[in-house]
């Protein structure tokens, strides 16, 4: 049931993929850019079965996929023949044309595809997801039991929990976050303005609108936080946050459904750690009853600038790499699969809390990207005391608005 809610939240539903033995191509090119967590290592392994007799397959799967992937399309032919993206990164691929339509494809492989699985912009299939995905509180159960605290489900109550965890001398910096300058952390100012009830544009306009009571609480928030955080926060993706639990330095943050797999395994941290792992829905923020998180999917995508040869081998292959064949005991908790077959795992509740809260869908809008670009651009300074939280809305608004007017979006 609360899979079909994140179905009608984001527009997807279960997947039903054909599997095709040996692929069924003969040859053709495939390069894959792609994030690096588990469960994209998994979807790129299997595709890469469909590699042989004629038909090669390579990939880079890399935390800074989002800063080559456009130039990696734009050659004719594009370097890379797909790129795994995510609702956010898939709007900036189709503003620079450098996706292929997958129509016919469709009509010719993947038939077996869902229509609900499909991601239909103005008319035309432009990627087929297979996961989903949301930002959810994550916690060292026995820290908590040591301070006698419940896991918070505010902010407020985070930053309680974080002090008490200094004052008793357990963690000096027991908050994580994914706070790198740039992408991560406009997406950590996208979770919290959601949460502190804002909209980001002013109705029925690509005018920004920002600048206002929940954006000085969101920032006010982030910057609290921060102050239980390692004091090279802005450095810190989801990798080194991870590297942190795993280290024993945190005990609470606001972490991907995808990666918290990982910190439930041996690998990388002692037993005391690895087994006390656990977590919990999103927090809200401010009063407010909006989870501050939003919900995303993960997908595939077929680039232009190639042959139809190797559109066809880059369609089959990645249909293979997202199949239901693909679940096992070890992938099952990867993810939250939107796969037939998928069964969730006690790592995945925390996705599935935010689908019951009524997390929110990042907003999918053509100019998103340019107001994600400039968040990631202009907050660090805030956060390093080196301006007001006015200032640093201010600095975001005007960043925007000149990329807004540059790509025609405003006049």
């Amino acid at each position: 049931m609360l899979l079909k809610k994140l179905i009608l939240a984001t527009s997807l539903a279960m997947s039903a993929n054909a599997v095709y033995a040996g692929c069924g191509i003969e040859s053709g090119r495939v390069n894959i850019v792609g994030n690096e967590f588990p469960a994209i290592h998994t979807v790129v392994k299997a595709a890469e079965a469909c590699a042989g007799d004629g038909v090669t397959i390579t990939a880079n799967l890399t935390a800074d996929h989002q800063k080559i992937n456009l130039a990696g399309l734009q050659g004719n032919p594009a370097e890379y023949t797909s790129a795994i993206i995510a609702n956010s990164s898939i709007v900036a691929l189709i503003n620079a044309d450098v996706l292929r339509p997958l129509d016919d494809l469709i009509e010719k492989y993947g038939q077996d595809i869902p229509k609900s699985n499909l991601i239909t912009i103005d008319g035309k299939v432009m990627a087929v997801a297979f996961m989903a995905n949301a930002q959810h509180l994550t916690y060292r159960k026995d820290v908590l039991e040591q301070i006698g605290v419940e896991p918070p489900k505010t902010y407020e109550a985070l930053l309680e929990a974080a002090k008490l965890i200094r004052e008793k001398g357990i963690m000096e910096n027991p908050v994580g976050g994914a706070y790198q300058s740039g992408w991560n952390l406009a997406t950590e100012f996208v979770n919290m303005y959601i949460g502190a009830g804002g909209d980001f544009f002013k109705p029925g306009t690509a005018e920004v609108a920002i600048n206002n009571a929940q954006g000085v609480a969101a920032l006010e928030m982030m910057k609290a936080l921060t102050e239980y955080m390692n004091p090279d926060f802005l450095t810190h993706d989801s990798n080194a946050t991870g590297a942190e639990v795993e280290a024993g330095n945190v005990a609470l943050m606001n972490m991907w459904g995808s990666r918290v797999g990982v910190l439930m395994d041996e690998d990388g941290a002692e037993e005391v750690v690895y087994s006390n792992v656990a977590v919990a829905g999103p927090m809200t923020v401010a009063g407010g009853t909006v989870p501050a998180t939003t919900l995303w999917w993960d997908g595939w995508t077929v680039a232009k600038n190639i042959s139809d040869e190797d559109a066809e081998a880059t369609f089959v292959s990645m249909m293979t790499g997202t199949s239901p064949d693909i679940l096992n005991d070890e992938t099952m908790a990867q993810a939250v699969w939107m796969l037939e077959g998928y069964e969730p795992a006690p790592v995945n509740k925390g996705v599935f809390a935010a689908i019951q809260a009524s997390a929110k869908p990042y907003p999918m809008l053509p100019y998103m990207g340019l107001l994600q670009t400039a968040l990631g651009d202009n907050l660090s300074d805030y956060l390093q005391d080196k301006e007001s939280a006015e200032a640093a809305l201010s600095d975001i608004e005007a960043t925007y608005t000149t990329a807004a007017k540059e790509k025609g979006f405003l006049n």
